[in-house]
């Protein structure tokens, strides 16, 4: 009998005693953490790996020692926390029996190990288990970080951010603390300015840095916080600052109703806050007002301000503060207060192209020196006209109305792709207060076409402007991009000519390569385009970039679809030099005549 048959009827032995014998069983659970097979001789044990009552933080490496005779095939690791069931760690098949046992991934409490190693000589399992052990890892606790001085906010967020109006050559004090039983170093990342501050630790800890990179530029940071311990724990946290050393702008502010001239000597000016602009700076924080004719600066930290005025016109210079004290330059608002009969100054309309989606605001201007404009008298008409000439809008048919909405309004069009080159029309019945009205004359907007076809003209450009003509020496390289201002699924077809510089005006450029981009390609807005152009004879040539030289393509600006560069090709008389490159020998005498002359009138 083989041995795998004796292996199989011992098997069938031992399950027909448990049957039997329930007590059997339990014995054979207990035995099991530390028994070794009967038909095995090979005996393995932990010779590195966590003892009876050690405890373990960090990585352990676990390693095994066999003694006996066998041949161990595997190792099959298993750990168990006290009173729950064993899990795998790892299958290890090959030597050195070792494994990086890293507690950072259990939570700390008691456990156990179990190895079951394969010995393919006795066909059957030699087990060990390891003590009883603790994980003990702490992690580390960050309980402060901070930057000192901040101008105004915490920096514990983003809503409070910590701004500074620090120079370019400042200093930023951060400061941090953390509870840790093995604590070993910090770092800090994500700092204005060139570099990153060294690592605090792990030999002495200063906990904190005052940063100076020389070049602290303006903006938002997040400067990263990571604590680390010896046992390879770590904990990471965040801090919000900003750099703020140019003042906030005036934006526009909204006088009275809107219009150009007000019915009222009350005016309320409004977005004196909301419409300043600080950029990316901390915020604006005030705005201070005076009428021009005035010294004194009156101060609003409201988004809007009502002045008594006379009737006339009035300029009211407004500037603005932010949070860290700068304080921008001057913007003049002029109100009008008069009694006037309501007249149209012009329309301002939303850009119109094929790729607005929705709908465009109209706004009508208008002045009036009397009792001023009744916007719920006043109403805007349009409509759709195929050359924006006259009276009614020949596509439409009559007039649509926009309804009684003052001198505001909207062309409600949900899709503006079919209106390529129509012309949006425009008019107004104005009435005042006072009842006086009149209806202006049409005004028109051509709808264009929303894409555009451009060479980048930065990036296109030729690697030589000078060379000796011909096959083996004339060959110069065109880097083109072709650029489009929105994404474009078609295809494109774009061409290389060239013409004489000293060209006359007979002489037509000569096409000397077409590609046919296919559809796709400008499906990210960007296209680089290599040409390969050999000069053929000495003089200056003109390099044309053509994009879509049939006008297939409807675009927004047909104006910039050319790119132009000039390549020369040297005199083949002077193989030497290329003209007007060196200086004749004549022109170097004068000149060390006129520096001799120069040097002895000095010394004179």
């Amino acid at each position: 009998m083989g041995r795998g048959a004796a292996s199989w009827g011992l098997v069938t032995l031992l399950l027909c005693t448990l049957l039997a014998n329930p007590a059997a069983h339990v014995a054979l659970e207990e035995a099991s953490t530390g028994w070794h097979s009967t038909t095995s001789n090979l005996v393995m044990t932990f010779s590195n790996g966590p003892a009876q009552d050690d405890e373990v933080t960090g990585t352990l490496a676990v390693t095994f020692a066999t003694s006996g005779t066998g041949t161990l095939d595997s190792i099959f690791l298993e750990i168990s926390e006290t009173g729950s069931a064993w899990s795998t760690l790892v299958n290890l098949t090959e030597t050195p029996w070792m494994y990086p046992f890293d507690t950072t991934d259990m939570e700390n409490g008691t456990y156990t190990m179990r190895a079951t190693g394969w010995d393919s000589d006795a066909e059957d399992y030699t087990n060990a288990t390891s003590g009883s052990f603790d994980i003990v890892n702490q992690l580390p606790v960050i309980t402060t970080f901070t930057v000192l001085n901040p101008q105004t906010g915490n920096g514990t967020s983003v809503e409070s951010r910590a701004w500074f109006n620090v120079e370019s050559s400042g200093t930023l004090a951060f400061r941090w603390g953390a509870q840790d039983d093995d604590l070993r170093q910090a770092t800090l990342t994500n700092v204005p300015g060139p570099g990153t501050p060294a690592t605090d630790g792990p030999s002495n800890l200063a906990y904190g840095w005052d940063w100076s990179s020389g070049n602290l530029s303006e903006g938002t940071w997040a400067p990263r916080l990571t604590v680390s311990d010896h046992s390879g724990l770590s904990a990471t946290t965040t801090l919000f600052l900003g750099i703020d050393r140019t003042a906030p702008s005036m934006g526009s502010v909204m006088v009275g109703t809107g219009q150009t001239w007000q019915a009222s000597s009350t005016v309320t000016l409004s977005g004196l806050l909301t419409n300043a602009d600080d950029g990316q700076g901390s915020g604006v924080n005030l705005v201070e007002y005076r009428l021009a004719d005035d010294t004194d600066w009156s101060t609003s930290t409201n988004d809007s301000l009502t002045l008594t005025l006379q009737e006339g016109v009035h300029d009211i210079l407004f500037r603005a503060t932010d949070r860290v004290g700068n304080t921008g330059a001057n913007t003049t608002v002029t109100v009008r207060v008069d009694e006037t009969a309501p007249t149209a100054l012009g329309w301002l309309v939303d850009e119109l192209t094929t790729s607005r989606s929705g709908p465009a605001n109209v706004t009508l201007l208008t002045s009036d020196e009397a009792s001023g404009i009744d916007n719920t008298s006043t109403t805007i008409q349009f409509g759709f006209d195929s050359n924006g000439v006259g009276e009614v809008p020949d596509l439409t048919g009559r007039w649509l109305s926009m309804g009684a909405n003052g001198v505001n309004g909207q062309v409600q069009l949900s899709n503006w792709a079919t209106k390529s080159r129509q012309h949006l029309m425009l008019r107004a019945i104005i009435t005042d207060e006072a009842g006086n009205a009149f209806t202006t004359s049409a005004s028109s907007f051509q709808i264009l076409p929303g894409l555009d076809l451009l060479w980048n003209s930065t990036e296109t450009n030729i690697n030589r402007l000078v060379v000796r003509p011909g096959e083996q020496t004339g060959d110069v390289v065109v880097t083109s991009v072709l650029e489009s201002n929105e994404d474009y699924g078609g295809s494109v077809i774009v061409r290389l000519e060239t013409a004489p510089a000293d060209r006359s005006a007979s002489v037509t450029w000569t096409v000397m390569e077409t590609r046919n981009l296919p559809s796709g390609s400008l499906a990210d807005s960007t296209e680089t385009i290599v040409w390969n152009y050999t000069v053929p004879n000495s003089g200056q040539y003109d390099i044309r970039l053509v994009i879509d030289h049939a006008n297939v393509i409807d675009e927004f600006d047909e104006g910039n679809n050319h790119n132009y560069l000039v390549v020369t090709g040297a005199s083949l008389d002077n193989p030497g030099l290329v003209p007007s490159f060196a200086p004749s020998v004549l022109a170097l005498l004068f000149a060390g005549l006129a520096v001799a002359h120069l040097q002895r009138q000095a010394r004179d």
